[in-house]
């Protein structure tokens, strides 16, 4: 890689550092009303809601393409994501 071109990638890098940070706080946002959420739940069983989820992933394929985003992409990131908060979800279930 040219000099010219390490600069260039130091700067993308710190852009996407920085980007990652934004990330973090929408993050921390969103486990707070997944936890608020939870606290709504009586039955353990209320965690996963596949129709829930299907409108979701649609939605998101949707708003992908309209925004000219790779949906595979949007899709694997949501899917984590969605299935990430149910891990969090079964195990900070707490019975009533």
């Amino acid at each position: 890689m040219s000099p010219k071109n390490k600069i260039k990638l130091g700067i993308l890098r710190r852009k996407l550092d920085n980007l990652d940070n934004g990330l973090l706080k929408v993050i921390k946002k969103r486990s707070s009303l997944v936890n608020e959420v939870l606290k709504l739940k009586k039955y353990k069983s209320e965690i996963v809601d596949k129709k829930r989820i299907n409108f979701i992933l649609k939605k998101i394929k949707k708003k992908s393409i309209k925004k000219n985003i790779d949906p595979k992409v949007t899709n694997r990131i949501w899917k984590n994501m969605i299935w990430s908060y149910i891990d969090f979800e079964k195990r900070n279930f707490k019975k009533k």
